[in-house]
Order: C-alpha cells, then structure tokens, then sequence
C-alpha cells in the first residue's frame, strides 16, 4: 500500500512538475482578451482539468482497487461591454472513467453541458441583478464553493444539497440578485426547480418516506419555484464577490474572517402518500451557518485555513437518497495549514476534515474522516492533493479510499 501511494505520488509530480510554468501564485487567471484600448471591454477564457488516481479497499473480487477518472474538464468565459453588463458562461464535464466513457464520444458521461450561462446588469457600485442557470446558491460558503481551490481534495459533497434535486448540477435557472452593503455580502434567488431530477423514476408508497418530486408529481403551480440566499460578514479583508465562486484556501495571501448564514427553501419540494393514498406536498428546508478564517502566521511564509458549519437538512419525512442526501443535520469542518517554506517555490499543506451527520431515516449517524496534503508549485493554478478518507454509514461497514489529484489552472 506504500508502495502503491508513494509510486502515485511520484508519477504524477513529474506529470505535473513538466507544465508548472503555465501558472504562478499571483495569477490572475486565464486569457484576458482587451476589446478596447483601456480594457474596459474585454472577455476572459479560464480552464482547468482534475486528473484522479483512486484506490478502493473494498471492492468485488472481480473489480481492480485502483481506478483513474478525469474528475473535472471545464472552460469558464465571461465577458463585459460596459461597467454595467456581464455575461457569463461555464462549460465542461465530469468524472469521466472508464465505466461511462463512449467508444465513439457520445454518451452522456462524454459530452459537455453548460455549468452556467447567465447575465447581469449592475445596480450601481456594489450591487447587480442577473438572470439565467447561474451559481449564486444560498445555504452556505461550500454551496458556493470555487473547484479551481477548494482546499480538501474535493468539496464536501453533502454541502452541495440540492445537486440533481432541485437544480441541474448546483445550477438553477432563475433570477438573483447580489451584493454588499459595508462588510455584509449578500446573495438572494428565486429559481425554477427540476422537473426530472434523481428520482425521475420513483413514487412515493402509503406511509412510506418522503419521494422529491414536487414539480413532478403536484404541478409546477404548488412546487415550481425554490427559494435561495446566503449572506455573510468580512470582518477583516474583504473578499471579492464580482463571480459566485468562494474561495477554499488563500494560502495567507488574505487575511479572512468570515461568519455566514444560508438558507434553502421549496415549497412542496417533496412528496408523501398519506393512508389512503393521497399524496400530499411537504416543504424542503435547508439552513446553515458557517464560519472560515484564512490568514498568514507571521512572516515565514505560513498560514492557515479554517472551516466549520452546521447544516440543518430537512428534505421530508424520513427523506434518504444513495447515502448523501437526508432528513437529519450536520456538522463538518476541515483545517490546513502551510508548512513556512518561504525560500523555494513549492508550498506543502497538509490538512484534515471531518463530517458528522445525523439521519433520521435509519435513526443513525454518519461519518468522514479525512487527511491529506496539498503540493502547490504555482499556487492553486498547479499542485497535487494526497488525500485518505473514511467513510461510515450507519451500521454499514466503513469504507476507505486513497486518491491523488494532479490539478492544472489556466
């Protein structure tokens, strides 16, 4: 098992080490194209791609441990004619492996789908209104959470709450409207949900769990329209929040102090079948509170990142779905911190996270643990994460994955 990580490791630093150039710690992302000579028109292009090795301890006797996948392959454009008007658009895929490639490049794992296409109009210095599948999400920071620097190997998949529910991969099509007054960031939607969404295919049974399937089953009338918004204070740097997308680590290039609080919320989301058969509408109701500070520690080139939220996830009665989403709470945090190094140009952090939730369903808990390590050598625009997590559900047995990332930012 050594063997296997330390073998991983190395292969994929001298893959990574050869097109580290393409990126530097102060970049400022992508190819920024001028439209005019003072750059007040322009369009900027980002790209980014997350290659995964994975090794799986428990698997069927006729399945391999090891496992590669491209995790994610994106393409970001957003553009402005004037001060006041943005448009944004956030192309790609995901996780793509060797189960759901395609032999000729046309199955649905194979093609690209819009992450994100909307536009905004500014509503003076520090607030604006958009509209289209956008990303302004409530509920939390890691709701939000940028892909190109989430600190852990991957964001907390359960912070992500309404993925497939309610939204087309964390995006709703709707209106939002966003933006700051003093220290106090906002960001507030109202959005159309899914209709055919993971559980396309399922009906509720008499007095059995709750099935989300509003829109579906009871109309677009009653359980059309979802409910959104996050707001947080800054009260040391202020972040920026002209993109949705929060930052994960700063890696002490900001000092941040940040409390938050976020809501999710549609109205007969779900759906029961009482005793006689009738099916009746119950609210989906998510919130949050969060907290993240992110700062150096003193002049050596250190610094730390920390992160904790409680979750309260009520999706209906009894509501459970592939051991991700349930009618319970949680509680999830994570810690790095940058070994000083201030002399050479490769920065390790190593890391830890943990997620305890509750779930009302199976009158149980589950839990992750995770710890790793991050090798930047340009910033966030070029590194590799070591990450071993655990995973328990229930009374089920624990399950343990080892998995390095080698990640690329332009």
């Amino acid at each position: 098992m050594k063997k296997l990580i330390l073998l991983l490791f190395l292969s994929s630093f001298l893959i990574s080490h050869s097109v580290f150039s393409q990126g530097s710690p102060d970049y400022t992302g992508g190819l920024k194209v001028k439209l005019n000579e003072s750059g007040s028109k322009y369009f900027r292009i980002i790209s980014w791609a997350q290659f995964w090795a994975r090794y799986t301890d428990d698997v069927p006797d006729d399945d391999s441990n090891i496992d590669f996948s491209i995790r994610r392959a994106r393409i970001l454009m957003y553009s402005q004619i004037n001060k006041d008007f943005l448009i944004l658009t956030h192309f790609g895929l995901n996780s793509l492996n060797a189960n759901n490639l395609d032999p000729v490049g046309k199955g649905d794992s194979s093609q690209l789908f819009f992450h994100g296409v909307w536009g905004q109009y500014s509503l003076g210095a520090n607030h604006a209104i958009g509209g289209g599948l956008h990303y302004w999400n409530g509920i939390s920071r890691l709701n939000n959470q940028s892909t190109l620097n989430i600190m852990t190997l991957d964001n907390n998949r359960q912070s992500w709450a309404h993925i497939g529910l309610s939204d087309q991969f964390a995006r709703h099509i709707g209106i939002y409207v966003k933006g700051a007054f003093g220290k106090l960031q906002y960001r507030v939607s109202v959005n159309e949900s899914i209709t055919n969404n993971l559980q396309e295919g399922t009906d509720p049974v008499v007095n059995g769990s709750a099935v989300y399937a509003g829109r579906r089953l009871l109309g677009s009338k009653d359980a059309g329209k979802n409910f959104a918004g996050y707001f947080d204070y800054n009260f040391l740097d202020q972040e920026s929040n002209f993109l949705p997308y929060k930052v994960g680590s700063y890696l002490g290039g900001k000092k941040v102090f940040n409390v938050g609080a976020g809501f999710f919320y549609h109205p007969d989301g779900s759906v029961i079948a009482n005793t006689n058969g009738t099916l009746e509408g119950e609210d989906v109701a998510i919130f949050a509170v969060d907290a993240f500070y992110d700062a150096p520690l003193g002049s050596n080139g250190s610094a730390i990142t920390a992160y904790a939220t409680y979750q309260n996830n009520n999706y209906g009665h009894n509501y459970t779905l592939g051991q991700t989403y349930e009618t319970g709470s949680m509680v999830y945090g994570h810690a790095g911190y940058v070994i000083p190094n201030a002399n050479k140009k490769i920065k390790f952090q190593p890391y830890t996270s943990f997620n305890l939730r509750s779930i009302d369903a199976i009158d149980d808990n589950a839990t992750i643990f995770g710890v790793g390590a991050n090798a930047y050598f340009s910033g966030h625009n070029s590194k590799l994460t070591l990450e071993y997590l655990n995973t328990k559900y229930g009374d089920n047995d624990a399950q343990s994955f080892v998995t390095l990332q080698a990640m690329i930012y332009l």
